[in-house]
């Protein structure tokens, strides 16, 4: 089991850029697939970006070209760089982490979840 924290949500503009942070504990967590997830009110958990040990990633489609996953693996840390952001992204983020073989965009797929950190985009 690895225990995650996000951080770094907030309310900002349509347009504006916000990065995410989640630390987690534990000395493998190089080994770790680290995802991100959001789910806003009334809506099912989204899958939003994977960044696997291999360090290749993944990102949902509406995300695509706007958010960018990164890990530090020396800080235990993976982080989602959010730019051009629009009132539609308004959800509270998800850190999540897996031990797989296989990439897994699917939040059931997931058994290691922070709390979420809430993300607001005004128009």
């Amino acid at each position: 089991q690895v225990q995650l924290v996000e951080s770094g949500g907030g309310l900002v503009q349509a347009g504006d850029s916000l990065r995410l942070s989640c630390a987690a504990s534990g000395r493998t967590f190089s080994s770790y697939d680290m995802a991100w997830f959001r789910q806003a009110p009334g809506k099912e958990r989204e899958f939003v970006a994977l960044t696997r040990t291999s360090s290749s990633t993944y990102y949902g489609d509406s995300v695509k070209g706007r958010f960018t996953i990164s890990r530090d693996n020396a800080k235990n840390t993976v982080y989602l760089q959010m730019n051009s952001l629009k009132p539609e992204d308004t959800a509270i983020y998800y850190c999540a982490a897996r031990w797989s073989l296989l990439p897994s965009t699917s939040p059931s797929q997931y058994n290691n979840w922070g709390q979420g950190t809430q993300v607001t985009v005004s128009s």
